[in-house]
């Protein structure tokens, strides 16, 4: 019994390994196998949440372990695939603004601590999660060698200090963002990730007219992700 209970921080491990793994392969520029890895290391991070609740094997180690393995996956990794991208455009050395993406990293360690020490955030975030904001540049990345609309925003090399300023805000900030775990299938306790949900798949239409590759959709996905909660939060203060 005691093994099983170790089953949640193996794969909270699982997630730190996927994440080092692709830090390495976005530095060696290999951006496709770094954009899976960062996808294993989510279902992973999912994964490890999902069996401690199962076999209630909760432990201060095991969120302190997980907070670590997110900064290493949707921190690190992310930020080394954006100051790759960059340099594709000017040479690092030349340029000290291609190692701005690495404010995301300082903004992920500050957003876990944040969440470590605050009892409130369960049902709802204060601020971007940190995964979110990974997988965010992680499906930008995919689709940036995929798509030629993607690739044309990207060239543009303001834009990379840009987003990672962006990210680095929202994800201290104070907006609430509602999680996207569904513990019950009721409306109204779910009644803002329905919405959310049927946007979501309304968004596949411009899509498949762009045919654009399928990270293209999941990157809308998660932009339309932060414009919902941000406007919910606006209408919620002006109310």
């Amino acid at each position: 019994m005691k093994i099983v209970k170790h089953i949640p921080n193996t794969l909270t491990l699982l997630n730190l390994l996927c994440g080092s793994l692709s830090t390495y392969f976005a530095i060696k520029g290999d951006i496709n196998i770094a954009v899976y890895l960062i996808i294993a290391a989510a279902i992973f991070d999912f994964a490890d949440g999902f069996s401690a609740r199962l076999l209630k094997a909760y432990s201060h180690i095991g969120k302190e372990l997980d907070s670590l393995a997110d900064l290493v996956s949707f921190g690190l990794a992310p930020s080394f695939m954006l100051i790759y991208q960059f340099t594709n455009y000017t040479e690092i050395g030349e340029n000290i603004i291609a190692f701005s993406p690495l404010v995301l990293v300082m903004g992920s360690a500050l957003r876990l601590a944040i969440f470590n020490v605050d009892t409130r955030q369960t049902e709802t975030f204060s601020g971007l999660p940190t995964p979110s904001s990974g997988l965010l540049i992680v499906f930008f990345s995919h689709a940036h060698l995929n798509s030629d609309v993607v690739n044309g925003i990207a060239s543009n090399l303001y834009f990379y200090p840009f987003i990672s300023l962006l990210l680095s805000a929202l994800l201290i900030s104070k907006i609430p963002m509602f999680s996207l775990k569904i513990k019950d299938l009721s409306l109204k306790n779910n009644s803002k990730l329905y919405l959310f949900l049927i946007i979501a798949l309304l968004l596949i239409a411009p899509v498949i007219l762009l045919n654009a590759p399928w990270s293209f959709w999941i990157m809308i996905v998660f932009v339309a992700y932060i414009l919902y909660n941000t406007l919910f939060s606006l209408i919620y203060q002006k109310a």
